[in-house]
């Protein structure tokens, strides 16, 4: 691996073709391009979440039985790859299996490949999705969870039997969203009494391109949830801008500042909705309002996305902003510079 820097050049050594896909904020493909680009630090990471790139990777020669590495790579303040780290990833994976990186792997090989410290497991809902996202796109047929769950949506089950409802199986008709049958199917799921199948359903939803249908839900629903549900319901919307922007100005238009898992909602999922004006200074304000420290953690984690940080960073000079919004902005300079 002497002559390869990059883990692009080094699946292009093995002749095999990889995809990446995003883990760390919305499970969703990250093309070639863009990801050659920041591994040769030429761009920063298009998704950086607490100052990582979270990534996965999907090689190999049998598209049905396919390598996967989930990885998570320290970023600089520009959002840049700490490169020293992927060179590390690079000798440990020398060391751990060889030269021939679609070689099956012994169990103890695999057991260092899980153990080194730039592996990053997913949580359930993201594994539930990437693996029903990947399946999709591989064009295999979707997990056996999910017949019961499109017949227990269809109103064909007994609604005593949720708790066998899988989440691999909602997460299969997420990654179908855009089938007609598969939209109300989600829509009946959101407008459950069961609340547990209703937040899993928001949850893996944040992760794919809802339809026009399911987003119309989601207003609705808005509307008579409370604060709690609302943050779930923030997340499901997170693949239109315009949604979000709609929910959050109802909040904004009932004087009702966010709270910490709303605020929390936005910047992890819904960041792009921050671009437009009055929503992000609404969204400010809320954040001033909580600790010093959350806000401080927050306004670092999203000035780091590229899509808003120039908005963001306007926002410190803002001469508009309230007495509140200031303090914290102070407070943030003051915690930069201990």
């Amino acid at each position: 691996m002497s002559n390869i820097n990059t883990l692009g050049e080094l699946l292009a050594a093995a002749n095999t073709q990889y995809r990446v896909f995003d883990l760390g904020r919305r499970v969703r493909p990250i093309s070639n391009s863009v990801f050659d680009a920041f591994e040769t630090l030429a761009a920063p990471y298009p998704y950086p979440i607490q100052g990582h790139a979270q990534f996965a990777m999907v090689f190999g020669e049998d598209p049905q039985q396919p390598f996967i590495w989930f990885l998570k790579f320290p970023l600089d303040e520009r959002g840049l790859l700490n490169p020293a780290a992927r060179s590390q990833f690079m000798q440990m994976l020398s060391d751990a299996i060889g030269q021939d990186i679609t070689k099956p792997l012994t169990e103890e090989e695999q057991q260092r490949m899980a153990s080194h410290p730039f592996h990053a497991k997913p949580s359930q809902e993201k594994l539930a999705i990437f693996n029903a996202q990947l399946r999709k796109s591989l064009h295999q047929p979707a997990s056996s969870q999910y017949e019961f769950a499109c017949q227990y949506l269809a109103g064909n089950a007994s609604d005593d039997l949720w708790q066998t409802v899988g989440l691999q199986g909602l997460a299969d008709i997420c990654a179908r969203a855009s089938d007609f049958e598969h939209a109300q199917l989600l829509s009946n799921a959101l407008t459950t009494s069961i609340a547990e199948i209703h937040v899993a359903t928001c949850q893996l939803l944040e992760h794919v391109e809802a339809p026009t249908s399911v987003l119309r839900t989601i207003t609705k629903l808005f509307t008579d949830m409370d604060a709690e549900r609302h943050s779930y319901l923030l997340r499901a919307s997170a693949s239109s801008e315009e949604t979000t922007a709609q929910l959050l100005q109802q909040l904004a238009d009932k004087q009702q500042p966010l709270d910490q898992q709303q605020l929390i909602a936005v910047a992890a999922r819904c960041w792009s909705v921050l671009k437009r004006d009055a929503i992000r200074k609404f969204y400010l304000e809320s954040l001033a309002a909580q600790p010093q420290p959350f806000f401080n953690q927050i306004f670092a984690d999203i000035v780091a996305i590229p899509e808003i940080r120039m908005p963001m960073l306007s926002e410190l000079r803002n001469p508009e902003r309230s007495a509140q919004l200031a303090a914290a902005i102070g407070g943030l300079f003051k915690a930069m510079n201990q």
